[in-house]
């Protein structure tokens, strides 16, 4: 008896991902890369190409402590360009004050030290 489909349905096999799972950074080692990336996605308007150097930075966190099985970037669909941020403009909140500019200016010392 069929509760809810109809009896020609073929039953439903569900398959796990092709990498596996991986555990969840509990205890926030990852945490900064993992900031710096969400920043420089609300910073670009989430292009996410002008971040992909953080979130390089992120998943080498992650492998390095454990994380996620270890793995080429070249299989997690990076390539040596990744490597280098771009040249993304981090704007300026309010009227562009002298005190603005040096919290983009802060942000992206930041960032950098993340890559």
């Amino acid at each position: 008896m069929s509760f809810g489909r109809p009896p020609t349905f073929s039953t439903f096999s569900p398959t796990p991902p092709d990498r596996g799972s991986f555990p969840l950074d509990h205890d926030g080692e990852c945490k900064a890369a993992m900031m710096a990336y969400l920043k420089c996605m609300k910073a670009s308007k989430n292009d996410n190409g002008q971040c992909r150097h953080l979130s390089k930075a992120y998943l080498q966190c992650r492998m390095d402590s454990g994380l996620m099985e270890k793995d080429e970037m070249s299989n997690l669909g990076f390539h040596e360009e990744d490597t280098k941020p771009k040249d993304t403009p981090l704007p300026a909140k309010g009227s562009g004050s002298a005190g603005n500019q040096g919290q983009a200016e802060r942000e992206r010392a930041t960032m950098a030290r993340i890559v």
